[in-house]
């Protein structure tokens, strides 16, 4: 949905390391801006957006999802990937993505879903609750973060109590999309 509109500033929410900043950097806007809490992710994006020659147009920038630098009306587009989830008050981050929106403006969120359709489903939980769990603890020196994942996705508010909470704080024209058989979904809200 991104590339159906002109979005000359778009604006990155936990960007991390930068990757959907670089995609979006095709549909070529005058300025992308990623923001992160975490500096060693963006200090990794950064080489990255050096390499490719896109300094000029992607900066990223430290920054908290919940408390966004920014005056209102800035964006004409924000974008989040695998990352709303993570938000500490999700209602707040959202209503600053709302707040840095030009009247007109989309938010376009990329986050996991669980799947419903049978067996899709049970193969997804199993794989979750088994599979990705063993598999983190023979290659991570972290493998709590691969129970975390899980976790968040499974207490994430999926679908329509998704796009409740985004109306609750001002979304209108809200939709979902289910993709990959529902392993992950597309929120889009727009800012009137």
């Amino acid at each position: 949905k991104l590339s159906q509109n002109p979005h000359d500033f778009i604006l990155d929410v936990a960007t991390g390391t930068g990757d959907l900043a670089i995609a979006a950097s095709g549909l070529n806007p005058v300025k992308i801006t990623g923001i992160d809490i975490a500096g060693e992710m963006l200090a990794i994006g950064r080489q990255k957006i050096k390499k490719k020659g896109l300094e000029g147009m992607i900066t990223l920038e430290k920054g908290d999802s919940e408390n966004i630098p920014f005056s209102e009306c800035t964006f004409d587009a924000a974008m989040v990937a695998f990352g709303v989830r993570n938000f500490e008050n999700l209602p707040k981050g959202l209503s600053e993505m709302f707040r840095v929106l030009k009247p007109g403006g989309g938010v376009y969120i990329l986050e996991f879903s669980t799947p419903t359709a049978f067996p899709v489903r049970q193969l997804y939980r199993f794989y979750f609750r088994y599979i990705l769990p063993f598999l983190g603890r023979m290659v991570s020196k972290n493998p709590s973060a691969y129970k975390y994942l899980p976790e968040t996705v499974y207490l994430f508010p999926q679908g329509e109590k998704f796009l409740g909470i985004m109306k609750s704080v001002g979304f209108t024209n809200v939709s979902a999309k289910r993709l990959s058989l529902g392993i992950a979904s597309i929120y889009a809200g727009y800012r009137k």
